[in-house]
């Protein structure tokens, strides 16, 4: 009997171990990391952070009942920030890449993405082959530095924390063009740059963005089912379309 007793107990106990972690994760406030300025999937708009990711995330930690804080970031400190775990995970538009994934973990793809050229409106420059010799405007620790480096070595590139200064030096003349992820430049083109830039040529697709999170992390499986349902109940549809102007492909 005494027995019994001492094995049920321990089998509770161990119940209750197990079940701790959980517990802990959804009463945890999560740190989420997002870019400072990365139209349209986060940017700041009337003293609040909106856009794709935002409210993406949004939904999720709404699906899987998760308590978080934004935390608003150069974008180049955010894998650094995941792998000292200062940061719980990250969305803002970063390409799953075999180099990233050795050192964080990543969702299942949630947007697909690629690079494109914006040029003044009245340039001629159309490829990358078009690019050498000019000076390019790159956002630093993105996909657009390694493209250009490894396809166009003959361009001068001028690196930026942040891509609005890169929209900048472009409408003033500093620069010839600007590579970027084409949501961005597209989004740019139809909106503050209108009349002044266009998006000229596609360089590269097939990318995939995804939530990056430190290596190991027991959120991935929970985000990953939050985003299926999503996807299953016409919620990311939704705000693919509000964003996007049209349903996903």
């Amino acid at each position: 009997m005494k027995f019994t007793q001492a094995l049920k107990a321990a089998t509770l106990g161990l119940v209750m171990t197990l079940a701790a972690p959980m517990t802990h994760a959804a009463d945890k406030t999560l740190v989420v990391a997002t870019d400072t300025a990365f139209v349209p999937f986060e940017f700041k708009q009337d003293g609040k952070y909106t856009g794709f990711d935002i409210q993406l995330w949004e939904a999720i930690a709404k699906q899987a009942n998760l308590q978080y804080k934004l935390q608003p970031m150069d974008f180049n400190g955010i894998i650094p920030g995941l792998q000292t775990k200062s940061i719980d995970a990250a969305l803002a538009g970063i390409t799953i890449r075999e180099d990233r994934a050795k050192v964080v973990d990543f969702s299942d793809p949630y947007y697909e993405s690629g690079l494109a050229i914006l040029a003044p409106e009245a340039s001629t420059i159309k490829t990358a082959k078009d690019l050498d010799g000019k000076t390019v405007a790159v956002k630093t620790g993105t996909v657009g530095v390694d493209y250009m480096k490894a396809n166009v070595p003959g361009a001068k590139l001028k690196l930026f924390p942040n891509i609005d200064n890169a929209f900048l030096e472009l409408a003033t003349g500093r620069i010839d063009a600007v590579v970027h992820d084409t949501p961005n430049v597209q989004y740019y083109a139809r909106t503050a740059g209108a009349g002044k830039v266009k998006v000229t040529g596609s360089l590269k697709s097939g990318d995939f963005y995804g939530i990056a999170f430190p290596k190991g992390s027991a959120l991935v499986p929970v985000v990953n089912k939050a985003l299926k349902e999503l996807k299953a109940n016409g919620t990311y549809d939704k705000l693919y379309e509000t964003w996007f102007g049209k349903k996903p492909d």
